[in-house]
């Protein structure tokens, strides 16, 4: 029987790559319900071809007009409740968790609640709440399997592998599209400029972060929890061409990469299939002869000091992480909408976790007013500095 797929985020770069991966080995899995966001028209057209049992979109009001456009045999929810939904699928066995924000944080505990084997691309979800998703996953004996290019590498680099004997977790980073820029050129960088990644193709959040580094930053986080690796034994190092996705380095100096163009379908395809590999339809042989050569430059922290805040908020612990994301999370929305400067997304982050005391994590709801209350934090350092 095929594998049956829950999907939390079908109109966003993971999820249109995962439906691609769906769609290319149809004896191995089927879609059995997705939640979109707010493109309805899209949503529409993945429903009718994938035909799952359920979807749910963002608002009601997408619902509405997607229950209108669809066969009465699919059913359209919406809504938080709508996502969570989906994420309790009770056909599905494995749960993508693909949505941007720290919103996927309540779906992914309700996926490893309902026992769904989680495949995870939702950053946040660790790095706002690693403990509670660690500890719940743990409780009910739901594997976590990471789709992020760089923790599916080391993932694989550590199968039948002793953890004990690690000695450092080396995560990759392209630099983004500012790589090749001073600090001093910027100031007046545009929107446009941000979102020109120079490797990879992904959301506008996801790319922006980036920019910044912000999302390698949120990496190491991720890496703490799913890998149980102290934040001292976890180091980033810049790679242009993105061919190695990361690496693990061992207790006699033996290091294991992984290597492969970039190309999301491959990391997600193992999620899907671990512990076996199916032949991948799409996507470029690396040819090894043909790049000739890999660069490697240090991490400079005063450079992307955005990896360095990651590095205190994971330090600091309990709640600050969840602060750092959600002022993150507020900046890189205000940049994209042309309200602050580049350097205004560190500025407000660095200036939200200055007024913040971490707080142990104890529940959830507690997590989500401290996510709001940063937020609002964010919010208000724009105003009185950008507006």
């Amino acid at each position: 029987m095929p594998k049956s797929i829950a999907l939390l985020g079908s109109t966003g770069s993971i999820g249109k790559n995962t439906l691609n991966v769906i769609a290319a080995h149809p004896e191995k899995f089927q879609l059995s319900s997705f939640a979109a966001g707010k493109n309805v028209a899209l949503a529409v057209e993945q429903a009718l071809k994938f035909r799952p049992r359920f979807v749910s979109l963002a608002t009601k009001e997408g619902a509405e007009e997607a229950r209108q456009a669809l066969p009465a045999e699919i059913d359209v929810v919406w809504g938080k409740d709508g996502l969570e939904t989906v994420a309790q699928d009770a056909e599905a066995d494995t749960v993508v968790a693909a949505v941007v924000g720290s919103i996927g944080l309540r779906a992914t505990l309700a996926a490893i609640a309902a026992g769904k084997t989680v495949a995870l691309a939702n950053k946040e979800s660790l790095v706002a709440g690693g403990e509670l998703v660690m500890r719940a996953a743990r409780k009910k004996g739901v594997p976590i399997v990471p789709i992020d290019s760089e923790h599916s590498a080391i993932f694989q680099c550590l199968n039948g592998e002793k953890r004990a004997q690690v000695s450092r977790l080396i995560l990759t980073a392209s630099g983004g599209a500012f790589r090749d820029f001073d600090r001093s050129e910027l100031h007046n960088v545009t929107v446009e400029q941000a979102l020109a990644h120079p490797n990879w193709a992904m959301g506008q959040k996801l790319t922006v972060d980036s920019a910044t580094m912000m999302n390698k930053g949120l990496e190491v986080l991720e890496a703490y929890w799913l890998f149980d690796i102290p934040f001292e034994q976890i180091d980033v190092v810049l790679h242009r061409e993105s061919i190695i996705h990361s690496m693990v380095e061992f207790v006699d100096s033996s290091v294991i990469a992984q290597l492969g163009t970039p190309d999301m379908r491959i990391p997600i395809q193992y999620a899907l299939t671990y512990p076996e590999r199916l032949p991948a339809p799409y996507g470029e042989r690396l040819d090894l002869a043909q790049m000739g050569t890999l660069h490697f430059i240090a991490l400079d922290f005063e450079r992307y000091p955005c990896v360095k805040m990651a590095y205190d908020a994971g330090k600091a612990g309990g709640t600050m992480p969840a602060v750092m994301n959600a002022a993150n999370e507020v900046a890189v929305d205000q940049f994209l909408q042309g309200n602050i400067p580049f350097l205004g997304i560190e500025q407000i982050v660095a200036r939200v976790m200055e007024a913040h005391t971490p707080q142990p994590v104890e529940e959830l709801e507690a997590l989500e007013e401290v996510d709001a209350r940063a937020r609002a934090a964010a919010r208000d350092i724009m105003m009185n500095t950008f507006a």
